[in-house]
Protein backbone atom coordinates (compact mmCIF):
# COMPACT_ATOMS: atom_id res chain seq x y z
CA UNK A 1 0.00 0.00 0.00
CA UNK A 2 1.48 3.30 -1.09
CA UNK A 3 1.67 5.98 1.58
CA UNK A 4 0.84 9.57 0.83
CA UNK A 5 3.68 12.03 1.55
CA UNK A 6 1.09 14.40 3.05
CA UNK A 7 -0.11 11.73 5.51
CA UNK A 8 3.47 11.02 6.62
CA UNK A 9 4.10 14.73 7.21
CA UNK A 10 0.90 15.09 9.26
CA UNK A 11 1.80 12.05 11.40
CA UNK A 12 5.30 13.37 12.04
CA UNK A 13 3.90 16.76 12.98
CA UNK A 14 1.43 15.19 15.44
CA UNK A 15 4.17 13.07 17.06
CA UNK A 16 6.40 16.12 17.42
CA UNK A 17 3.55 18.22 18.87
CA UNK A 18 2.66 15.52 21.42
CA UNK A 19 6.31 15.11 22.44
CA UNK A 20 6.69 18.87 22.92
CA UNK A 21 3.42 19.01 24.93
CA UNK A 22 4.55 16.19 27.23
CA UNK A 23 7.97 17.75 27.80
CA UNK A 24 6.61 21.25 28.37
CA UNK A 25 3.82 20.31 30.75
CA UNK A 26 5.63 17.61 32.67
CA UNK A 27 5.54 18.84 36.28
CA UNK A 28 7.29 16.19 38.35
CA UNK A 29 7.47 12.41 38.76
CA UNK A 30 3.83 12.16 39.88
CA UNK A 31 1.63 14.00 37.39
CA UNK A 32 1.35 16.23 34.36
CA UNK A 33 0.14 19.76 34.68
CA UNK A 34 -0.78 22.53 32.28
CA UNK A 35 -0.67 26.24 33.03
CA UNK A 36 -4.44 26.14 33.27
CA UNK A 37 -5.99 23.54 35.59
CA UNK A 38 -9.57 22.97 36.63
CA UNK A 39 -11.00 22.24 40.04
CA UNK A 40 -14.36 21.03 41.29
CA UNK A 41 -15.37 21.24 44.92
CA UNK A 42 -17.89 21.80 47.65
CA UNK A 43 -18.16 23.77 50.88
CA UNK A 44 -19.88 23.67 54.25
CA UNK A 45 -20.01 26.26 56.99
CA UNK A 46 -22.18 29.01 58.42
CA UNK A 47 -24.16 31.94 57.05
CA UNK A 48 -25.11 35.06 58.97
CA UNK A 49 -26.55 38.48 58.19
CA UNK A 50 -26.19 42.05 59.41
CA UNK A 51 -29.54 43.81 59.27
CA UNK A 52 -31.61 46.24 61.36
CA UNK A 53 -32.84 43.45 63.63
CA UNK A 54 -31.23 41.68 66.56
CA UNK A 55 -27.58 42.46 67.06
CA UNK A 56 -25.92 43.47 70.30
CA UNK A 57 -26.31 46.11 72.98
CA UNK A 58 -26.60 49.80 72.17
CA UNK A 59 -28.46 51.59 69.42
CA UNK A 60 -26.93 49.42 66.71
CA UNK A 61 -23.38 49.71 65.40
CA UNK A 62 -22.12 49.55 61.87
CA UNK A 63 -20.87 46.45 60.08
CA UNK A 64 -19.56 43.56 62.21
CA UNK A 65 -19.68 45.51 65.48
CA UNK A 66 -23.37 44.59 65.74
CA UNK A 67 -22.92 40.99 64.60
CA UNK A 68 -24.45 38.31 66.81
CA UNK A 69 -22.98 34.89 66.01
CA UNK A 70 -25.82 33.14 67.85
CA UNK A 71 -27.99 33.61 64.76
CA UNK A 72 -25.58 31.75 62.44
CA UNK A 73 -27.15 29.02 60.32
CA UNK A 74 -25.64 26.24 58.14
CA UNK A 75 -24.65 26.95 54.55
CA UNK A 76 -23.42 24.81 51.67
CA UNK A 77 -22.00 25.43 48.22
CA UNK A 78 -20.59 23.81 45.10
CA UNK A 79 -18.07 25.42 42.78
CA UNK A 80 -15.98 25.08 39.64
CA UNK A 81 -12.63 26.85 39.33
CA UNK A 82 -10.22 27.50 36.49
CA UNK A 83 -6.76 28.34 37.89
CA UNK A 84 -3.85 29.81 35.92
CA UNK A 85 -0.35 28.87 37.18
CA UNK A 86 -1.63 28.79 40.80
CA UNK A 87 -1.70 32.62 40.68
CA UNK A 88 -5.20 33.60 39.67
CA UNK A 89 -8.41 31.76 39.02
CA UNK A 90 -11.98 32.38 37.96
CA UNK A 91 -14.56 30.65 40.14
CA UNK A 92 -18.26 30.04 39.60
CA UNK A 93 -20.02 29.12 42.84
CA UNK A 94 -23.56 28.41 44.02
CA UNK A 95 -24.26 28.86 47.74
CA UNK A 96 -27.36 27.84 49.68
CA UNK A 97 -28.26 28.78 53.22
CA UNK A 98 -30.60 30.54 55.61
CA UNK A 99 -30.46 33.70 57.66
CA UNK A 100 -32.55 35.06 60.51
CA UNK A 101 -32.58 37.78 63.15
CA UNK A 102 -34.90 38.65 66.02
CA UNK A 103 -35.04 41.46 68.55
CA UNK A 104 -35.96 39.08 71.37
CA UNK A 105 -32.32 37.90 71.38
CA UNK A 106 -31.61 41.18 73.20
CA UNK A 107 -33.77 40.30 76.22
CA UNK A 108 -30.88 40.00 78.71
CA UNK A 109 -29.52 43.41 77.73
CA UNK A 110 -32.88 45.06 76.98
CA UNK A 111 -32.13 48.10 79.16
CA UNK A 112 -29.20 49.02 76.92
CA UNK A 113 -30.85 48.65 73.50
CA UNK A 114 -32.85 51.92 73.35
CA UNK A 115 -36.11 50.19 72.39
CA UNK A 116 -34.70 47.64 69.98
CA UNK A 117 -35.71 44.76 72.21
CA UNK A 118 -39.20 46.22 72.77
CA UNK A 119 -39.62 46.67 68.99
CA UNK A 120 -39.88 42.86 68.88
CA UNK A 121 -39.42 42.41 65.12
CA UNK A 122 -38.03 39.24 63.56
CA UNK A 123 -37.51 37.55 60.20
CA UNK A 124 -36.08 34.53 58.46
CA UNK A 125 -35.12 33.98 54.83
CA UNK A 126 -33.63 31.33 52.61
CA UNK A 127 -30.70 32.49 50.47
CA UNK A 128 -29.65 31.28 47.05
CA UNK A 129 -26.44 32.98 45.95
CA UNK A 130 -24.62 32.63 42.62
CA UNK A 131 -21.26 34.33 42.23
CA UNK A 132 -18.51 34.74 39.67
CA UNK A 133 -15.29 35.79 41.39
CA UNK A 134 -11.58 36.14 40.77
CA UNK A 135 -9.34 34.29 43.23
CA UNK A 136 -5.81 35.73 43.58
CA UNK A 137 -2.87 34.04 45.38
CA UNK A 138 -0.11 36.64 46.01
CA UNK A 139 2.56 34.13 47.14
CA UNK A 140 2.59 32.61 43.67
CA UNK A 141 3.59 35.84 41.96
CA UNK A 142 7.08 34.50 42.74
CA UNK A 143 8.56 31.69 40.66
CA UNK A 144 9.32 28.48 42.57
CA UNK A 145 11.54 25.60 41.56
CA UNK A 146 10.14 22.07 41.57
CA UNK A 147 8.87 21.00 45.02
CA UNK A 148 9.66 24.43 46.55
CA UNK A 149 6.17 25.96 46.28
CA UNK A 150 4.44 26.50 49.66
CA UNK A 151 1.67 24.17 50.74
CA UNK A 152 -0.21 27.11 52.36
CA UNK A 153 -1.47 29.97 50.22
CA UNK A 154 -3.47 32.97 51.51
CA UNK A 155 -5.71 34.54 48.88
CA UNK A 156 -8.37 37.15 48.19
CA UNK A 157 -11.60 36.87 46.21
CA UNK A 158 -13.83 39.51 44.65
CA UNK A 159 -16.41 39.63 41.89
CA UNK A 160 -20.12 39.88 41.28
CA UNK A 161 -23.05 37.86 42.57
CA UNK A 162 -26.75 37.35 42.06
CA UNK A 163 -28.91 36.17 44.94
CA UNK A 164 -32.51 35.51 45.89
CA UNK A 165 -34.15 36.03 49.27
CA UNK A 166 -37.66 36.06 50.73
CA UNK A 167 -38.11 37.52 54.24
CA UNK A 168 -40.81 35.85 56.33
CA UNK A 169 -42.25 36.43 59.80
CA UNK A 170 -44.34 34.26 62.07
CA UNK A 171 -47.83 35.10 63.31
CA UNK A 172 -49.93 32.71 65.40
CA UNK A 173 -47.74 29.78 64.43
CA UNK A 174 -47.83 30.47 60.69
CA UNK A 175 -45.12 31.96 58.50
CA UNK A 176 -45.98 34.80 56.10
CA UNK A 177 -43.94 36.26 53.25
CA UNK A 178 -43.41 39.92 54.14
CA UNK A 179 -42.66 41.50 50.77
CA UNK A 180 -46.26 41.19 49.40
CA UNK A 181 -47.61 42.75 52.61
CA UNK A 182 -45.69 46.01 52.00
CA UNK A 183 -45.23 46.53 55.73
CA UNK A 184 -43.60 49.96 55.32
CA UNK A 185 -46.01 51.27 52.70
CA UNK A 186 -43.89 50.34 49.68
CA UNK A 187 -45.82 51.36 46.58
CA UNK A 188 -48.47 53.32 48.49
CA UNK A 189 -49.33 56.75 47.05
CA UNK A 190 -48.90 58.25 50.52
CA UNK A 191 -45.22 57.18 50.47
CA UNK A 192 -43.98 57.90 46.92
CA UNK A 193 -40.32 57.49 47.90
CA UNK A 194 -40.83 53.92 49.16
CA UNK A 195 -40.57 51.57 46.20
CA UNK A 196 -41.33 47.81 46.34
CA UNK A 197 -38.09 45.85 46.58
CA UNK A 198 -37.13 42.92 44.36
CA UNK A 199 -36.43 39.46 45.79
CA UNK A 200 -33.62 38.82 43.28
CA UNK A 201 -30.75 41.28 43.22
CA UNK A 202 -27.07 41.85 42.48
CA UNK A 203 -24.45 41.75 45.21
CA UNK A 204 -20.71 42.31 45.48
CA UNK A 205 -18.83 39.41 47.12
CA UNK A 206 -15.45 40.16 48.70
CA UNK A 207 -13.49 37.70 50.80
CA UNK A 208 -10.23 36.27 52.07
CA UNK A 209 -9.09 32.72 52.58
CA UNK A 210 -6.22 30.33 52.97
CA UNK A 211 -5.62 27.25 50.84
CA UNK A 212 -3.72 24.11 51.84
CA UNK A 213 -2.59 21.67 49.17
CA UNK A 214 -3.14 18.22 50.65
CA UNK A 215 -1.67 16.44 47.63
CA UNK A 216 -1.49 16.71 43.85
CA UNK A 217 -5.23 16.30 43.46
CA UNK A 218 -6.83 17.49 46.71
CA UNK A 219 -6.82 20.82 48.55
CA UNK A 220 -8.68 22.43 51.42
CA UNK A 221 -9.62 26.05 51.99
CA UNK A 222 -10.95 28.13 54.86
CA UNK A 223 -12.73 31.18 53.47
CA UNK A 224 -14.90 34.04 54.67
CA UNK A 225 -16.84 35.95 52.01
CA UNK A 226 -18.92 39.04 52.66
CA UNK A 227 -21.73 40.11 50.31
CA UNK A 228 -22.33 43.84 49.98
CA UNK A 229 -25.97 44.36 49.03
CA UNK A 230 -27.86 47.10 47.19
CA UNK A 231 -30.87 46.88 49.51
CA UNK A 232 -31.82 47.57 53.11
CA UNK A 233 -34.79 45.19 52.90
CA UNK A 234 -33.09 41.84 53.45
CA UNK A 235 -35.09 41.75 56.72
CA UNK A 236 -38.06 43.77 55.36
CA UNK A 237 -37.10 46.62 57.72
CA UNK A 238 -35.64 49.94 56.63
CA UNK A 239 -37.70 53.09 57.31
CA UNK A 240 -37.64 54.91 60.63
CA UNK A 241 -41.36 55.31 61.15
CA UNK A 242 -44.42 53.05 61.25
CA UNK A 243 -47.13 53.78 58.71
CA UNK A 244 -50.79 54.36 59.45
CA UNK A 245 -52.18 50.76 59.65
CA UNK A 246 -55.48 51.90 58.12
CA UNK A 247 -53.66 52.29 54.78
CA UNK A 248 -53.20 48.54 54.44
CA UNK A 249 -56.94 48.16 53.89
CA UNK A 250 -56.78 50.61 50.96
CA UNK A 251 -54.19 48.60 49.04
CA UNK A 252 -54.45 44.97 50.18
CA UNK A 253 -57.19 42.42 50.48
CA UNK A 254 -58.92 42.40 53.87
CA UNK A 255 -57.15 39.19 54.91
CA UNK A 256 -53.74 40.48 53.81
CA UNK A 257 -54.36 43.85 55.47
CA UNK A 258 -55.19 42.21 58.80
CA UNK A 259 -51.92 40.24 58.72
CA UNK A 260 -49.87 43.23 57.52
CA UNK A 261 -51.24 45.39 60.33
CA UNK A 262 -50.09 42.89 62.95
CA UNK A 263 -46.71 42.12 61.41
CA UNK A 264 -45.74 45.71 60.65
CA UNK A 265 -45.81 46.66 64.32
CA UNK A 266 -45.03 43.87 66.77
CA UNK A 267 -43.80 46.00 69.66
CA UNK A 268 -44.29 44.56 73.13
CA UNK A 269 -47.60 45.59 74.69
CA UNK A 270 -47.14 48.44 77.14
CA UNK A 271 -44.12 49.91 75.35
CA UNK A 272 -44.19 52.77 72.86
CA UNK A 273 -41.60 52.23 70.14
CA UNK A 274 -41.08 55.17 67.80
CA UNK A 275 -38.37 53.89 65.45
CA UNK A 276 -38.83 50.86 63.20
CA UNK A 277 -35.56 50.77 61.22
CA UNK A 278 -32.52 52.71 60.02
CA UNK A 279 -32.32 53.52 56.30
CA UNK A 280 -28.75 54.86 56.44
CA UNK A 281 -26.99 51.52 55.87
CA UNK A 282 -27.78 48.64 53.54
CA UNK A 283 -28.03 45.09 54.86
CA UNK A 284 -25.43 42.39 54.14
CA UNK A 285 -24.69 38.72 54.71
CA UNK A 286 -21.59 36.55 54.80
CA UNK A 287 -20.41 32.94 54.82
CA UNK A 288 -17.57 31.25 56.68
CA UNK A 289 -16.86 27.91 55.03
CA UNK A 290 -14.44 25.03 54.73
CA UNK A 291 -13.95 24.10 51.07
CA UNK A 292 -12.68 20.82 49.67
CA UNK A 293 -11.53 20.88 46.07
CA UNK A 294 -10.38 18.21 43.63
CA UNK A 295 -7.98 19.27 40.88
CA UNK A 296 -8.48 17.67 37.50
CA UNK A 297 -5.07 16.68 36.09
CA UNK A 298 -3.42 13.71 34.42
CA UNK A 299 -1.31 11.41 36.58
CA UNK A 300 1.89 9.86 35.27
CA UNK A 301 1.75 6.07 35.11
Amino acid sequence: MKRSPKAVIVCLFMIQAFTSWAQYYYHNSKYYETDLVFELGGSAGIMNAMTDLGGKKGIGKGFIKDLNLKTSKPSFSIYALAMYKDIMGIRLECTFGNILAYDSILKKIASSTFGRYERNLSFRSSIRDFQLVAEVHPLFFKHYEENEAPYWSPYVVAGIGYYTFNPEAQLNGRWYALQPLRTEGQGFAEYPDRKPYKLSQINIPVGIGVKYEVNSFLNARLEITHRFLMTDYLDDVSEKDYIDPALFYNYLSSSQAAVAEQLSNRSIIGFKVDQRGNPKDNDSFFTLQVKIGMTIRSARR
